[in-house]
């Protein structure tokens, strides 16, 4: 995470990783071409799985049709990032274009048939996107059917690595009702305003000690940490007969927020993707102040973030997955962590709109973005809007039209 001779410190910096859907640009449909985005963005013959964009970097991920844009290394503020993802994304569009292909935002492709369209990423890194396929079948929407924007925040010690997952873990219940994307799937409304959440709860069901509860275990040390959450993913692959390639590898902990000691940092993984990248950056900023504001305690002391019930966590975040910030607070004690009574937030949205402002010490280009979500709502509630009662496919193909601008153009979209 650093590229300084030591590790960085708490919040002296940040990376950030957004996924976007390729999609075929008239139909909207997925379209599995970022091998050859790749391709031509290194201006080779080579199959490559990565390009350097200056301060942005490209990769692939598990399927085809899914690109990840990523800062190159940690940035020191979020001052100037969402300009920078901008600059990089209108580069990655016109490649894409000549493709016959653009960019589709949201946590979810609306009317991907997974099983009929996902195509696994066959180069480098193969073997482990098809041991993964053998032991889950990734031709799932937990797996080939997501977009989501991933948060890195440093940790320059264990005393660190402690107090930091102590908060995260207190924060993560909030961020579906400030994030969630996806309301639609299979072409129809579900109901709930997190659909790649509730399935990223079960697709590796298989192996539950990937995903555990989603929330991480109270575990605030190197050892507890590899003890308690690490070490038994590997018994439970191992005792699966799964491929070597996964054993022993941080990546296959799926939690929604997880230790990567080889960053020195924790990667937050519940933030679904938004319309567009000034949008992203603006959540995980949002994100990464309100996880400062519980570590510098201005809600509340350490101790009682770090022994709250995991079971409570759990019940909040599930609250938020199905009704992002109409879901009602679980109990006094979570209003308790952010400094408010029940009766001061009776739901997630009014936290939010409570404690965002005083926690807030982002850029002031990134507040706009977050005007739009506490006062129009969450990216998923503006999409319900914009389809109306029963949409019908046209009116789906339309509106998620509509989007493909919105993050072409780096806008919020306001149905």
């Amino acid at each position: 995470m650093s590229g300084t001779d030591r590790p960085l410190r708490l919040f002296e910096g940040y990376g950030i990783e957004i996924e976007a859907a390729v999609v075929e640009r008239s139909s909207l449909d997925v379209l599995p071409v970022v091998d050859e985005l790749l391709r031509r963005a290194s201006g080779g013959d080579a199959w490559v799985e990565d390009f350097d964009d200056g301060a942005i970097g490209w990769s692939n991920e598990l399927v085809a049709h899914v690109v990840e844009m990523k800062t190159n290394g940690p940035v020191p503020s979020f001052d100037g990032v969402a300009a920078s993802f901008r600059a990089s994304g209108a580069r990655l569009d016109a490649l894409l274009a000549e493709l016959g292909a653009r960019r589709l935002p949201t946590a979810a492709h609306p009317w991907m048939d997974p099983t009929r369209e996902t195509r696994i990423w066959p180069h480098h890194h193969g073997d482990v996107y098809r041991a993964y396929d053998r032991l889950f079948d990734c031709r799932r929407h937990g797996w080939a059917n997501l977009q989501s924007v991933h948060l890195n925040l440093p940790f320059g010690d264990e005393a660190e690595f402690g107090v930091l997952m102590a908060a995260v873990r207190a924060a993560l219940p909030l961020i579906p009702a400030l994030a969630a994307s996806s309301p639609v799937l299979e072409g129809r409304v579900t109901g709930r305003l997190d659909e790649r959440l509730h399935h990223y709860w079960t697709n590796s069901r298989r192996a539950r000690a990937m995903t555990g509860d989603v929330i991480p275990e109270p575990a605030y040390g190197y050892e507890a940490y590899r003890r308690e959450v690490l070490a038994p993913i590997d018994v439970e692959l191992e005792a699966l007969g799964a491929d070597p390639v996964l054993i022993g590898r941080s990546f296959t902990n799926a939690r929604g927020a997880i230790a990567r000691f080889d960053r020195m940092a924790v990667e937050i993984r519940l933030v679904d993707a938004q319309e567009c990248t000034r949008h992203d950056v603006a959540v995980t900023a949002a994100v990464a102040a309100v996880v400062r504001a519980l570590v510098e305690e201005r809600w509340s002391p350490r101790a009682r973030q770090a022994e709250f019930p995991g079971a409570e966590l759990v019940q909040q975040a599930l609250a938020a997955v199905e009704r992002g910030p109409a879901a009602p607070l679980v109990s006094a004690g979570f209003a308790g962590l952010f400094g408010c009574s029940m009766e001061q937030a009776p739901d997630l949205g009014a936290l939010w709109r409570r404690i965002l402002p005083a926690a807030w010490d982002g850029p002031e280009e990134l507040e706009e973005p977050l005007r739009v979500v506490l006062e129009r709502g969450t990216l998923a509630e503006r999409i319900l809007a914009a389809l109306g009662p029963e949409p019908d496919a046209d009116r789906l193909r339309a509106v998620y039209a509509e989007l493909a601008d919105a993050c072409a153009a780096d806008r919020a979209f306001r149905p």
